[in-house]
């Protein structure tokens, strides 16, 4: 293994050599030690790794009390599993799959002030995306059209609100709670501002 260098495989080598198990098991872990030495990046490496590899270098002969078992001398012929693409065609190619795996989220959200944040925000990833592709005739309607198509008309928000808004721009500051919980922090402040209140009239 050409990324530990002749050294280690010396050292390795010279481990068959020890007749003594327990001396030969202490010596294995030396070795493990001396390659994070002289290697630190490999020193929050996987220990199992390491140990594979030292028995690998040994041509799976060293016989030690490690940590870990042997690993299977048929992993150096394996073949790597294939890799699985997803299937099926993406509608509309410059938004990329993961824009229609979000509009599949916000179509099952049961909270319409949740589900009207939910398209905002997609809608402003599409239009980023969009800009990317066609910089001119751009229209905040045509991101619209497209949330209805891949939605199949289940995701709506007024075009008009959008524009005058500006809710589809990406530099809009939005936080995505729930009214509800604006309420419930404004109660908070409006209590934490009565208190304040009090207490300086009770002292004076």
């Amino acid at each position: 293994m050409k990324e530990y260098g002749k050294n280690i495989q010396g050292l390795v080598d010279h481990l068959l050599t020890i007749e003594d198990r327990e001396k030969r098991t202490q010596s294995a872990y030396t070795v493990i030690d001396v390659i994070k030495r002289l290697n630190p990046q490999w020193r929050q490496e996987n220990d199992q790794k390491l140990w594979d590899d030292l028995f690998i270098m040994s041509d799976f002969k060293l016989e030690v009390d490690s940590p870990f078992p042997m690993p299977d001398k048929k992993i150096l012929g394996r073949k790597p599993l294939p890799i699985g693409y997803p299937k099926g065609e993406i509608r509309f190619k410059h938004y990329g799959r993961n824009i229609e795996k979000l509009i599949e989220v916000a179509v099952e959200m049961e909270d319409d002030e949740e589900q009207e944040e939910a398209v905002i925000y997609i809608g402003q990833l599409m239009r980023s995306f969009h800009s990317t592709w066609n910089r001119d005739n751009f229209d905040d309607g045509i991101i619209l059209d497209d949330i209805k198509t891949l939605s199949k008309g289940k995701l709506h928000i007024d075009l008009e609100k959008v524009k005058e808004n500006g809710l589809f721009e990406s530099n809009t500051r939005r936080d995505f709670k729930t009214q509800s919980s604006d309420r419930s922090s404004n109660k908070n402040r409006r209590g934490n501002n009565k208190r304040r209140g009090n207490h300086k009239k009770r002292r004076n």
